[in-house]
C-alpha cells in the first residue's frame, strides 16, 4: 500500500495523464484497487489464487475453460473472461463517512497445463522438505503451521514418530494449480491483457539480469556518472526489448523463434567500413529480410 501511495503521489507531481499501470499480485489489495479507482487510473493487476471471490468464480468455470473452445494455440493457454462488479469503498477525510458503490471490472482467468505440472513439482518438493525436517527433528518455526496443516504427527514410545499426510488438505492446496487471474478496469480482451502482462515480465527479467550482474561484482566503471550512464543504456535497451516482444507477438513470430533466437539471427549481419569508401552491408538472407519487414524496420542498405 505504501508503494502504491508513493507512486500515485509521484504521478500527480509529474502531472502524467492517462496512466495505465501493470502490477503483479504482490500489489493486490482492496485498499490499492480502491485507490486506483479513486485516482481514475487504468490498471491491469494479477490477483492471488487465494482470494476467495476469484476461487468461487474458478470453481464455476474451471472445468469448462479447459475445453478446446477456450484454448489459444499462439499462447498455448486456456482462458476465460467475464465482467465483474468491484465493491468500491472510500472514506471521506473530513467527515469520516464511508461511501460504498460498485465499479466496472473485468476478470480474466487462465490455465496452463505446464504451469500446473510445475506447481505440483514445487509443492511436492516443499512437502518433501517438511517431512525431512520432521524425521530429523530439525523443525523450522516458520513451518509449524504447515506441519499441522498437511500432516498428522504422533510420537509414541513403542512405534516412535508417525507422520501421516492429510490428503484432503494436500488436494485442496493443489486445487488451483496451473490457474492464474488478472483483473482490469479497462482491458476487456483476455488475450490482450495476457500479452500486456507478459510484456511487463520481459522487462522485469531483463532488468533482473542487470541487477544480478551488479550484485557484489565490479561494475567496471570509475565514477558514479559512468554507472548512471550504464543504467540509462540498459533502460533504452529495455524499451527496444519491449517493442520487439510486442511486434513478435502481433506478427505471430513466437511460433518460429524465441526473442533471443530472433536477435541471434539478426546479429550475424555484417557491416563493413573502409577509409575513403562508402560502408556496405554483407549478404542478407531472405529470412533476415523477412524479419526486418515484419518488425516494421527499414532494411539496411
Amino acid at each position: 500500500m505504501t508503494t502504491i501511495r508513493q507512486l500515485l503521489i509521484d504521478l500527480d507531481f509529474l502531472q502524467v495523464q492517462k496512466v495505465k499501470l501493470v502490477l503483479d499480485r504482490g500489489f493486490y489489495s482492496e485498499k490499492n484497487i480502491n485507490a486506483l479507482y479513486r485516482n481514475h487510473h487504468q490498471f491491469l493487476i494479477a490477483v492471488p489464487k487465494t482470494v476467495k471471490w476469484v476461487q468461487l468464480k474458478l470453481d464455476e468455470v474451471k472445468d469448462m475453460m479447459r475445453g478446446r473452445r477456450y484454448y489459444n494455440a499462439q499462447h498455448k493457454i486456456n482462458f476465460y473472461s467475464c465482467p465483474v462488479q468491484w465493491n468500491y469503498s472510500e472514506v471521506k477525510k473530513r467527515s469520516g463517512t464511508v461511501i460504498t458503490d460498485t465499479r466496472r471490472c473485468y476478470l480474466h482467468l487462465f490455465f496452463n497445463d505446464q504451469q500446473a505440472l510445475d506447481d505440483q513439482i514445487e509443492f511436492n518438493a516443499f512437502l518433501d522438505r517438511l517431512e525431512e525436517e520432521l524425521r530429523s527433528n530439525n523443525r523450522i518455526p516458520e513451518h509449524e503451521a504447515s506441519y499441522r496443516k498437511y500432516y498428522e504427527i504422533k510420537q509414541t514410545p513403542i512405534r516412535g514418530l508417525s507422520i501421516v499426510p492429510k490428503q484432503e488438505a494436500i488436494d485442496e492446496a493443489e486445487r488451483y494449480d496451473g490457474y492464474f487471474a488478472l483483473i482490469s478496469n479497462s482491458i476487456k480482451d483476455p488475450l490482450e491483457a495476457l500479452e500486456i502482462y507478459r510484456g511487463k515480465d520481459v522487462v522485469e527479467k531483463a532488468f533482473g539480469h542487470l541487477k544480478e550482474r551488479l550484485n557484489l561484482r565490479r561494475t567496471s566503471v570509475s565514477s558514479e556518472e559512468n554507472l548512471e550512464g550504464k543504467l540509462f543504456v540498459q533502460f533504452i535497451a529495455l524499451v527496444y526489448i519491449a517493442y520487439i516482444s510486442k511486434v513478435m507477438s502481433d506478427q505471430n513470430l513466437f511460433k518460429e523463434y524465441t526473442l533471443q533466437e530472433l536477435l541471434d539471427e539478426l546479429d550475424v549481419i555484417e557491416y563493413f567500413e573502409q577509409p575513403g569508401h562508402q560502408p556496405h552491408i554483407g549478404d542478407m538472407t531472405k529470412k533476415q529480410i523477412d524479419m526486418y519487414t515484419k518488425l516494421g524496420i527499414e532494411i539496411p542498405t
